[in-house]
């Protein structure tokens, strides 16, 4: 399968071209919430924007170079609220302390994704469409190895392939949890929250006994 170029076609470095750049962007970040992934075209983000299509082709080749874009943005926040959390100190908290600080961060990075314009399509665009699949799978893996690295500080003597296993497992299901919670408004954020990290504390005891 031919997948779409996703690179910018360049990066704008004078203030205009950036101020049309980033327009580009928070517009197809509105409209994707509006009309969804399918719907989406260079065409309405153009009528949005306010832009000629060659002024949006200046910068991407197609709807899913933007969509790149936002998805690989919104993962690097994300990934910004878990680098004070992973740290030795916190893998060493009691497994009830270590289970609230994770129900804590996977609330936080819920509201961060809920009040990030787009961001809820965007997460579902990076699962459903599969040209933009590696950029998930980046973050997670990149938040594996940070965790993976505080991890093996506080417990050098753990398992280590057996801790990089559940450590990804881990992060996996706190991000299905999050689909879940976007697709479904009625389950309750907080339950949810406290029920996966029991799940992961849990787990993460077996790892420090090994």
């Amino acid at each position: 399968m031919d997948l779409p170029e996703l690179a910018p076609k360049k990066a704008p470095t004078q203030p205009r071209a950036v101020e049309t750049f980033e327009r580009i962007l928070s517009t197809c970040a509105d409209l994707l919430g509006e009309v969804g992934i399918e719907r989406l075209s260079t065409n309405l983000v153009c009528q949005r924007a306010g832009i000629t299509p060659p002024a949006l082709y200046q910068y991407f080749p197609n709807k899913y170079a933007i969509l790149h874009e936002l998805g690989r943005r919104l993962m690097w926040k994300q990934n910004e609220l878990l680098t004070p959390w992973s740290t030795p100190a916190t893998m060493r908290l009691g497994e009830a302390r270590f289970a609230a600080s994770v129900a804590q961060v996977f609330l936080d990075t819920l509201h961060l994704t809920e009040h990030t314009s787009g961001g809820v399509w965007v997460m579902r665009a990076l699962r459903a469409v599969p040209s933009l699949q590696h950029v998930r799978m980046a973050s997670h893996e990149a938040v594996t190895d940070l965790v993976m690295a505080a991890f093996a500080e506080a417990y050098p003597q753990a398992d280590a392939a057996q801790s990089r296993l559940t450590i990804r497992l881990s992060i996996d299901a706190l991000y299905a949890a999050q689909e879940l919670l976007f697709d479904d408004p009625s389950q309750p954020p907080e339950a949810v929250a406290r029920t996966m990290s029991e799940m992961v504390a849990a787990q993460f005891v077996k790892l420090k006994k090994r």
